[in-house]
C-alpha cells in the first residue's frame, strides 16, 4: 500500500512563494507517476502538475511559468512562485503505480490527506 504524506503548506502574500513536499512510502517496481492537485472552497479537484520516474513533467495552464515539480527519488516537490490569490486551495499529493502523466484525478490510485495553502492581499 502506497502512503503519501505532504507537507510545506502555510500561508504567503501574494507574490510570494512556497514550496511543498510529498513523501510516498510502499511504492512497488520502478516506473510510477506522482502529482500534485488542489481544491478551494466550493470548487472541485483540479490537477496542478504531475511527474514520472523519468522526470517528464505536466502542469496546468494556470500555473505554468509559476510553479514547478521536481522529485528526489520519492519525494516530490513542488515549488510555487508569484503566488496569486486564486492559488488558496488545499493541496493533495497523488500517485500511481505505473507511468502516465496525467491531470486527472481518476488516473491516481493514493491520496495524501493534503495541505493547505493560503494566500492573502
Amino acid at each position: 500500500q502506497v502512503q503519501l504524506v505532504e507537507s510545506g503548506g502555510g500561508s504567503v502574500q501574494s507574490g510570494g512563494s512556497l514550496r511543498l513536499s510529498c513523501t510516498a512510502s510502499g511504492f512497488t517496481g520502478n516506473s510510477n507517476s506522482m502529482a500534485w492537485f488542489r481544491q478551494a472552497p466550493g470548487k472541485s479537484r483540479e490537477g496542478v502538475a504531475a511527474i514520472n520516474t523519468g522526470g517528464e513533467t505536466m502542469y496546468a495552464d494556470s500555473v505554468k511559468g509559476r510553479f514547478t515539480v521536481s522529485r528526489d527519488k520519492n519525494i516530490m516537490y513542488l515549488q510555487m512562485n508569484s503566488l496569486i490569490l486564486e492559488d488558496t486551495a488545499m493541496y493533495f499529493c497523488a500517485a500511481r503505480g505505473r507511468t502516465g502523466l496525467y491531470l486527472l484525478s481518476w488516473r491516481y490510485d493514493y491520496w495524501g490527506q493534503g495541505t493547505q495553502v493560503t494566500v492573502s492581499s
